[in-house]
């Protein structure tokens, strides 16, 4: 809890996380005091298939007694989606990953829309922002679908469609994301270089 890295951790559990942090806790006590306990005010999620209501999948693509793919499944994820106050959504656009239906219901967000989450009892706001890297995402106020409010520089809205499994809907005020600063990039590129460097050797590292 409270932990500054000076590196981008490889997981959850790398030891850069514990040597800043203000303390370090027991998984059943993160998930029963912390998130069932409405202490987390935004989870951080990303997705193997997104549905436009924001209704996640990480557990198989196909049939799930014959996938194409089994993926690694929910860890905590289905939790985090229901008990966090906000939830944010990144991950790369592409059609196959934001698909009109999803083959596995992992974790939940707006589920079929509208006052899904409130009829079900989960009185959390759920899925409040989606960020790929195309453009900026937020869920209608009344329907819940997710809707295009930016587009990032140089992007355009057949671009953003061309890359989606659904049809977008645009606000009709539509912004542009601001470009990352110098600042901004520096900083960026020489957290991506120290990283690097302090895991250097391992699978990962070397991927890249």
């Amino acid at each position: 809890i409270g932990t500054a890295p000076d590196v981008l951790p490889l997981s959850i559990g790398d030891g850069e996380l514990c040597e800043t942090a203000v303390t370090t806790v027991a998984v059943p006590e993160m998930f029963r005091y912390w998130l069932q306990g409405g202490r987390i005010s935004i989870g951080f999620l990303g997705a193997a298939q997104l549905d436009k209501f924001g209704n996640i999948n990480t557990t198989v693509i196909g049939d799930y007694l014959h996938p194409k793919t089994r993926l690694p499944g929910g860890g905590g994820a289905p939790e985090i989606a229901t008990s966090s106050k906000q939830i944010y959504i990144t991950m790369a656009q592409t059609k196959r990953g934001m698909v009109e239906k999803i083959d596995f219901f992992t974790s939940f967000g707006h589920g079929e829309g509208g006052d899904h989450r409130k009829r079900l009892g989960i009185d959390t706001s759920g899925p409040t922002l989606l960020i790929t890297d195309l453009a900026i995402w937020k869920p209608d106020p009344v329907t819940k679908e997710f809707t295009v409010v930016s587009l990032h520089p140089g992007v355009t809205r057949q671009q953003v469609q061309e890359s989606c499994g659904w049809v977008v809907k645009f606000a009709e005020a539509l912004d542009e994301t601001p470009a990352p600063s110098e600042l901004e990039l520096k900083t960026l590129r020489d957290l991506q270089a120290r990283t690097k460097a302090a895991h250097e050797g391992t699978g990962k590292a070397k991927a890249a």
